[in-house]
């Protein structure tokens, strides 16, 4: 594997970094190169449904958010403006890393990305002022597809750092606690996540020429 790749504990997940190029200008720096995640996933990026960005103050929490499976969603996320600590949070019941996340820091000088396949959730901590975030995902965002269990629940032992107030949404502030999500069925399985995230890369067969 490429050493500007690296798997994450989370299974599925991976983390990419980008050599920056800077210079009296600015900086020019390309967050994902498919020669690099082929070597590291096997297979290019997912086809790109739907491409997002959101601007946060500093101390906003977002998340954790995930996607009903299915249909599912796979996410390719970078910061190209501010800093963010970005969490994985693996949700997949039946998932040998159920119930364990990663953290990434992104926007430092490496530039990182975080792949996050099907049936994981997703939530950062801006840590600076007018902090960007961009998600590439594999399905449109539809909101009756779009679920959260709470950042704050204590059993996840999610790495908010110390020093920061967390700004919540409304919706983020009202969400469940994991254990709840999982007794009430709203957590994705491991085997339908694996199913959804296997369909994003089969390619369909061309029809053969009229003769």
């Amino acid at each position: 594997m490429s050493e500007r790749a690296r798997q994450l504990t989370v299974g599925g997940a991976y983390a990419f970094t980008t050599p920056a190029f800077p210079d009296e200008r600015g900086v020019f720096l390309s967050p994902y190169q498919q020669a690099v995640f082929v070597e590291a996933l096997g297979h290019p990026l997912f086809a790109v449904a739907q491409c997002s960005y959101s601007v946060s103050r500093r101390g906003v929490v977002r998340g954790v958010h995930y996607t009903a499976t299915p249909p599912g969603c796979a996410k390719y996320v970078y910061c190209p403006s501010g800093r963010v600590l970005d969490i994985v949070v693996d949700l997949r019941v039946g998932s040998p890393t159920f119930g364990v996340h990663d953290a990434v820091e992104l926007g430092g000088p490496d530039f990182p990305a975080v792949y996050l396949p099907v049936g994981v959730g997703h939530m950062f901590v801006a840590l600076e002022e007018g902090t960007t975030m961009t998600y590439l995902l594999s399905t449109e965002y539809r909101p009756e597809n779009e679920l959260a269990v709470t950042a704050l629940d204590p059993t996840l032992e999610l790495p908010i750092p110390r020093d920061i107030t967390p700004l919540l949404s409304e919706r983020d502030r009202q969400a469940i606690k994991l254990r709840e999500a999982l007794s009430r069925g709203l957590l994705p399985s491991y085997d339908a996540s694996g199913q959804a995230e296997a369909a994003l890369y089969v390619r369909p067969e061309r029809a053969a020429p009229d003769r």
